[in-house]
């Protein structure tokens, strides 16, 4: 009989401590977010340290004339069909680019850089998805293998998914003489064989990254919670012009995109999992 006591007391200890844990945790999250946008108030961000209003190009080569605001009708937010609330589908695959701008919604550093990222997908690769490469999130200010953080689906059934983390071109490309160019490039990214989308479930996915542009980097690819590969050890330089760094959403991608978020630090894998397990997603905590 005591040591049944002893052991409900444990349990209950425990409990009490977790439940403890949560809000603080919570807090401590908020207070990393600089960006957040949850399609629930329209096109523009909930949270946004920098420029909140969404923009649309033309094309890639045409951001000088982006104008505020979803100018593409095969665009639209899907009411009530979010991960939570509403969400933004992606209805074809166009020229047309969507993207928010980089500065200070991204905490960047030219020296050793860190942060995290977070969003939700709904969509079947297999089916959705046009030929060709697909970013469903590029964050850079020229290319993607320039100084540029993305997850990518495939060009060709069956897809893969991947995590690419790829510094300076000009400094990573130089060791081409020795290494093979998509030797080279592979080693920045993380491949999944097979991944978990489907068109009628919603996707977590998590990157985290620490210490961009030296020898102790690391970058990590999360999904629904559960961690799926890193890239470490790339020490060459992220160097962006700030003022032209962008945050792309679904470059020719076809599919749902909720909840999209970023943090001023890499968050631990215990975060990771916290917010794939929210019960309001993100916007809960707000």
């Amino acid at each position: 009989m005591k040591n049944l006591t002893l052991r409900l007391a444990t349990l209950t200890l425990a409990i009490v401590l977790l439940n403890g844990c949560q809000p603080q945790q919570k807090n401590e999250l908020k207070n990393a977010l600089t960006f957040f946008l949850s399609f629930d108030n329209g096109f523009d961000a909930d949270v946004a340290k920098g420029d909140k209003s969404m923009y649309t190009a033309t094309s890639r080569r045409a951001l000088d004339s982006a104008r505020q605001g979803m100018h593409n009708a095969d665009h639209q937010i899907l009411k009530g069909q979010g991960q939570f609330g509403d969400a933004f589908r992606f209805g074809s695959r166009t020229d047309t680019v969507v993207f928010f701008k980089a500065k200070d919604n991204i905490v960047y550093d030219s020296q050793s850089w860190s942060g995290s990222i977070s969003f939700w997908l709904s969509v079947d690769p297999a089916t959705d998805l046009e030929p060709g490469f697909t970013d469903p999130i590029q964050i850079t200010d020229s290319r993607w293998n320039d100084a540029g953080i993305w997850v990518d689906f495939t060009r060709e059934n069956p897809r893969d998914f991947r995590l690419g983390v790829i510094g300076d071109m000009a400094s990573w490309s130089k060791d081409t003489v020795d290494t093979p160019w998509t030797e080279l490039q592979e080693q920045r990214m993380v491949t999944v064989k097979n991944p978990p989308f489907t068109k009628t479930s919603w996707t977590h996915i998590g990157i985290t990254f620490q210490s961009l542009g030296t020898d102790q980097s690391v970058s990590t690819l999360f999904l629904n919670g559960e961690k799926i590969g890193t890239i470490s050890g790339i020490n060459e330089p992220f160097t962006w012009e700030y003022d032209k760094a962008n945050i792309y959403l679904g470059l020719s991608f076809i599919g749902a995109m909720d909840e999209v978020a970023i943090f001023n630090r890499p968050l631990s894998d215990a975060e990771v999992k916290t917010i794939y397990q929210l019960e309001g997603g993100i916007g809960s905590m707000l």
